[in-house]
């Protein structure tokens, strides 16, 4: 990433979450500069360790940049208090018959908009076939059927107690800001912006199985994308580029973070809205609650979507925020734009950006499968370990599979014991205090053996991974320091055997 002056611009996406401060004056002036184009339009609002020294010294005191402690960060942890208490109890009962109410206008919602939808898009070819072919835009009558779907979805926002949202600005105008992007926290925002502004959305491939869900937002024209395969990221920012040239598509609505959040943070951008390179209009979306947090993140939809019918009104604030130009300068690329908006939306939010991404979502669910309890000591924020080491998504993942055969206790720390145990090689105690604490001259007359040999290699690198000197090790620093190795492996060579 091109680097620019941090006195004149807010810190870069990889800065350290909690070692580096943000710049709020960047984010003001900026936000404040973006607001004044915004109102000139009046029909919008707006050595080795046996001698004492680190046996890798040979990495670069400069490069990479110095590790992150431990984050008390968890961007994906929901909130709401466990199952009890007697408020909790008496709510749930006295809202249980009005959530059977609820639930009747769900359903009659979702097959009113559903046989609407059916209808609009009976006698047009499949959108997943069109899109391959350039397809062009809904076609008048088309659209206006679709305004009971749009009637239909503020009807399911009514039956899971939106009876009223509070909203503050509103949408510039589509030859204004062609695209729309908007933080994501529950299943809500996608429901509301149907109704709003109906635009296109850019979905998950997985998406368009789903029963009646698939249905209506392939009506939106919806633009698909697998997010692990670079072909198809390519194919859908070039489609996000021909909708968003043309005034006769709507407004085309991405997601940045690529996952749910719990709104109290922002998680990295991903930059498909930003590559185009067309003006966007950043909206932000809050929940304010006291008892019932109302983000998707670790835990189950049908227990949030319990939750939301036996409350007696859920809140929801939207806000239009002013529109966010590219760049002026033609060196600063989308990353550049993508972290321009995010820190506008952090301002507005009152919220820290990080560098966590859907793959740190990954990371969690994949040590919540295996049984872990505090699965957020997991995650490394992946969008700085990325950029800074050019890892992917996979062999992080791979690196935790490895981590998560040392059996790590309840606090995902693993001890020497179990680091050694890993590689075939077992160290008693005694042999642990030499280790430490014999001079190199002296190991080779206590012991010569090539097992002893490999056990001092092993022994080095635990040292070398931990950072706090607590006999054991996290999944962060295993990830962040060993890749700090990796990094310096030819990518011709990564795969390769010894």
């Amino acid at each position: 990433m091109a680097s620019r002056n941090p006195s004149a611009s807010p810190a870069s996406l990889s800065t350290p979450l909690l070692f580096d401060s943000i710049t709020p004056t960047r984010v003001a002036n900026g936000h404040a500069r973006q607001h004044e184009v915004y109102q000139s339009h009046p029909e919008a609002d707006a050595a080795s360790v046996c001698d004492g020294g680190d046996p890798f010294a040979f990495l670069s005191e400069d490069w990479p940049p110095r590790l992150r402690g431990s984050s008390p960060a968890d961007p994906f942890l929901n909130r709401t208090p466990a199952w009890c208490g007697v408020y909790e109890l008496v709510k749930v009962l006295l809202c249980a018959p009005v959530a059977a109410v609820r639930l009747l206008l769900f359903g009659l919602s979702i097959t009113v908009g559903y046989a609407a939808t059916w209808v609009a898009l009976r006698g047009w070819v499949d959108l997943r076939e069109r899109a391959q072919e350039g397809a062009g835009p809904m076609p008048a009558w088309r659209r206006h059927l679709m305004w009971i779907t749009r009637i239909s979805a503020r009807c399911i926002l009514f039956s899971f107690g939106y009876h009223w949202i509070r909203k503050k600005g509103r949408p510039a105008p589509r030859e204004l800001a062609p695209i729309v992007v908007s933080n994501h926290i529950s299943y809500i925002e996608p429901i509301y912006f149907f109704y709003e502004l109906f635009p296109t959305i850019v979905s998950s491939d997985s998406h368009d199985s789903i029963p009646f869900v698939g249905t209506i937002i392939r009506a939106m024209q919806v633009i698909y994308v697998d997010r692990f395969s670079p072909a198809s990221r390519k194919a859908a920012v070039n489609e996000i580029k021909r909708k968003a040239a043309c005034n006769s598509f709507p407004r085309v609505l991405l997601f940045p973070e690529g996952t749910t959040t719990n709104g109290r943070f922002l998680i990295s951008f991903q930059h498909g809205a930003f590559i185009p390179g067309y003006p966007v209009q950043p909206v932000i979306v809050r929940y304010p609650h006291v008892h019932f947090d109302q983000s998707w993140g670790n835990i189950s939809l049908g227990k949030l979507m319990f939750k939301m019918f036996t409350q007696f009104h859920n809140f929801m604030e939207v806000e239009y925020l002013p529109v966010v130009c590219p760049p002026e300068i033609k060196q600063e690329n989308a990353l550049h734009f993508a972290e321009n908006t995010s820190y506008a939306m952090a301002h507005a939010l009152n919220v820290i950006p990080t560098s966590y991404s859907y793959a740190d979502s990954m990371i969690l669910a994949r040590a919540a499968e295996a049984g872990k309890v505090n699965c957020s000591n997991y995650m490394v924020e992946m969008a700085w370990v990325k950029e800074t080491y050019g890892v992917s998504t996979s062999e992080a993942m791979e690196l935790l599979e490895h981590f998560l055969a040392m059996n790590p206790d309840k606090d995902g720390r693993v001890n020497a014991h179990d680091f050694w145990a890993q590689f075939g090689l077992n160290c008693s105690p005694l042999c642990k205090k030499v280790l430490a604490f014999s001079s190199c001259k002296l190991l080779p007359r206590l012991i010569g053996t090539t097992p002893f040999n490999e056990l001092v290699r092993l022994f080095q690198i635990f040292q070398y991974l931990d950072l706090d000197k607590k006999e054991s090790i996290t999944f962060r620093q295993v990830s962040t320091r060993m890749l700090m190795l990796f990094a310096h492996v030819p990518l011709t060579d990564r795969h390769s055997p010894p």
